[in-house]
């Protein structure tokens, strides 16, 4: 049984200002033309409506290896991570970005191996910070998924919840899509429309 879910997060502005937005969207998805791709089309459509910046790498075509626990990480902001892979690319993305979209099929109930590496390598830049403190975000998360029970969508929010939480990021909205499995199957999906209008909206 396979899941998709889409995870957007942003930045705050000081006072609350209103500006265009650099939007980063990491598709951890297999599948360039899958459900967790369409669902990241029409979100960017509706970004770009609005006349916001986005830039998608799809994940599964990089080639990004696994955090090696060194704790040797943030020493330059440009290039944070001891690792020299296409990480290197997504790094300045992330630290620009007001709006970052993490996109990943489900398997058994968690992340993408290629969403997971990446986030893991993500503490470099936390490392930036004497603390450890992440870039604080707004966050909003878009899922679908082969079932549309409240069980199969309860481990996931369960995680994605906590992942907010211990990150001290805030949850803006949640759009979830079920009944979808085979690529394709997003079409005409309601979920479709609200991603669009949730990237409208920003």
């Amino acid at each position: 049984m396979f899941f998709y879910f889409v995870i957007i997060v942003t930045k705050y502005y000081p006072g609350g200002t209103v500006m265009n937005k650099q939007i980063l969207i990491l598709n951890g998805s297999p599948r360039l033309n899958g459900n967790t791709a369409a669902l990241c089309h029409s979100f960017a459509n509706g970004c770009k409506e609005q006349g916001h910046m986005v830039t998608q790498f799809n994940l599964a075509r990089m080639q990004i290896n696994g955090c090696l626990g060194c704790m040797q990480g943030g020493k330059h902001k440009e290039s944070p991570c001891v690792q020299r892979d296409d990480m290197q690319q997504i790094y300045p993305a992330y630290q620009e970005a007001d709006i970052v979209v993490l996109a990943s099929p489900m398997y058994y109930w968690g992340v993408s191996g290629q969403l997971k590496i990446v986030f893991d390598r993500l503490f470099a830049v936390a490392e930036l910070n004497e603390t450890y403190q992440n870039p604080r975000k707004d966050c909003y998360l878009i899922m679908a998924a082969e079932g549309d029970s409240k069980e199969n969508w309860e481990p996931v929010l369960q995680y994605y919840h906590a992942l907010l939480k211990f990150l001290d990021w805030r949850n803006c909205g949640e759009i979830l899509a079920g009944g979808v499995m085979r690529a394709g199957d997003i079409e005409g999906h309601s979920a479709l429309e609200e991603a669009f209008m949730a990237g409208k909206a920003i």
